[in-house]
C-alpha cells in the first residue's frame, strides 16, 4: 500500500518509527550539533508526534509552504492538542503577518524553490520568502535560531550562518534583483564606512552624546550594549508578538515610529525609533550640535514644523561622512555654487561646515 493511502493514525504510527530511526541517526550526523541544542522539531518533548508533526498531511509537490507552519505558529484553534497536552504554548506570527508593513510570506506562493540559492543571482527572479528562508525547520534550536542556514556562497563554499545582520544580508545586500529603490546594506553597514550604525562591530564615533545607558560606543563593562542588531529597529510593534521581523504597523517594518518627511511637529511619538536610543532631552537640548533643536522642531525658516532625522542622517551606515550624515536629495539641494557636502572641523569636536541649500536657506557654508 502506498504511504499516501494510509490512515491518518497510521501514518503518524508510521512518523513515530522513523523518528526512533532518525534519532539514532543524528547522534552520529556531524552537521547536528550537541544535545545542549537539539533542534526543537527532534524534540520529543515538543513535537508529539515526531517527524508526523508536521510532514503528515504535507504537501511534497511544493514543499510544504509557510502554510504548513502556522499550524501551530498561527490562531491557537488550529494547534493539533496534542501538542497543547504537553504544555506547549505557541504564539500566533500570522497577526503580525496581518499588518501593513510585513515580510511578504502569504503574497507571493509558488515563487519559492528549495534549490534556488541567496542572494538572487537572476536580476528578474521574482521577490519572494518563505518562513524556511530565515528558518531551518530540522536543526533550528534555542541556542542557535540560525543552525541548518548557510550565507552568501563565495566560489563552492558557503559558511553557516552565526550572525543575524549574515541573515538579512541573503536578501537584502547582493541580490540582483533588489528592488528599485533598494540599497546595498551590506555596503551601508561596511565597518570600512566614515560612519554606521554598529551592526557588524562597534561604531567608530567616540562622542555620541545623546546615547543613554546600556547603550555606549565602545564596550568596558558587562552590561555595556555597543552593538546593535537588525532586529532592534526592525520588527514587531508589538513587544508581546514572537521575536523576528515578520510584519508591523508601522513604515519599514520598525518596532517604533520614524517620520522621515518634512515639515514634521517634533514630539517623542515621531522619532520614536530614535529616541529608544538616543536621549530626546540632550538632541532637543543641542548638546551635540548647536543648532539641533532648531532643525527638527523648527523655527523661522521651517514654518509649520521641522524637518526629520532622516534629512540630515542616513540610518544604517554613511561611505561619505562620519555621524550618519548623509542628505536626503529630495529635501536638500546643491547651494548657490553648486555645492552639497558635509566638511568636518575638527575630529569629535561637533564642529562642521554645510555647503547646501534646505528650505530656501542659503549654506555657503553654514559653519557650527
Amino acid at each position: 500500500m502506498a504511504f499516501t493511502e494510509l490512515g491518518k493514525g497510521s501514518q503518524i504510527m508510521h512518523f513515530r518509527h522513523l523518528l526512533k530511526f532518525s534519532l539514532i541517526i543524528v547522534v552520529f550526523m556531524p552537521l547536528v550539533v550537541a544535545a545542549a541544542t537539539t533542534p526543537l522539531h527532534l524534540d520529543p518533548q515538543i513535537m508529539a508526534d515526531g517527524c508526523g508533526s508536521c510532514h503528515v498531511g504535507f504537501d511534497f509537490t511544493n514543499g510544504g509552504g509557510s502554510a504548513k507552519c502556522i499550524t501551530c505558529h498561527g490562531p491557537a484553534s488550529g494547534i493539533p492538542k496534542s501538542l497543547i497536552s504537553m504544555g506547549n504554548q505557541f504564539k500566533d506570527v500570522t497577526r503580525d503577518f496581518a499588518k501593513n508593513y510585513r515580510h511578504p510570506v502569504f503574497g507571493k506562493a509558488g515563487n519559492h524553490s528549495a534549490r534556488e540559492v541567496l542572494p538572487e543571482t537572476n536580476p528578474v527572479a521574482p521577490r519572494h520568502v518563505e518562513c524556511a528562508d530565515c528558518h531551518s525547520p530540522h536543526y533550528v534550536s534555542r541556542d542557535n535560531p540560525y543552525a541548518g542556514l548557510r550565507g552568501k556562497k563565495v566560489g563552492n563554499f558557503a559558511s553557516p550562518i552565526t550572525k543575524e545582520y549574515e541573515l538579512c544580508y541573503l536578501c537584502h545586500a547582493d541580490s540582483a534583483n533588489l528592488p528599485v529603490k533598494s540599497t546595498n546594506k551590506r555596503i551601508e553597514f561596511n565597518k570600512e564606512n566614515p560612519s554606521f550604525h554598529p551592526v557588524e562591530a562597534e561604531g567608530k564615533n567616540q562622542a555620541v552624546v545623546s546615547l543613554m545607558r546600556p547603550y555606549r560606543e565602545k564596550k568596558t563593562t558587562a552590561n555595556d550594549v555597543s552593538t546593535l542588531k537588525c532586529a532592534d529597529c526592525h520588527g514587531s510593534d508589538d513587544p508581546n508578538s514572537p521575536q523576528g521581523p515578520h510584519g508591523s504597523k508601522y513604515e519599514g517594518l520598525l518596532v517604533d515610529n520614524y517620520a522621515t518627511g518634512d515639515g514634521i511637529q517634533e514630539n517623542a511619538y515621531a522619532y520614536g525609533l530614535c529616541y529608544r536610543c538616543h536621549k530626546r532631552t540632550s538632541i532637543m537640548g543641542n548638546q551635540s550640535f548647536p543648532l539641533h533643536s532648531r532643525h527638527i522642531a523648527g523655527e523661522n525658516n521651517f514654518k509649520g514644523g521641522g524637518t526629520s532625522c532622516h534629512t540630515c542622517h542616513t540610518s544604517h551606515g554613511s561611505p561619505e561622512n562620519r555621524y550618519l550624515i548623509r542628505f536626503n536629495r529630495n529635501v536638500v539641494k546643491e547651494n548657490s555654487e553648486g555645492k552639497l557636502k558635509f566638511v568636518e572641523k575638527g575630529t569629535y569636536s561637533f564642529h562642521g561646515e554645510c555647503w547646501l541649500n534646505c528650505h530656501g536657506v542659503d549654506h555657503n557654508p553654514k559653519t557650527y
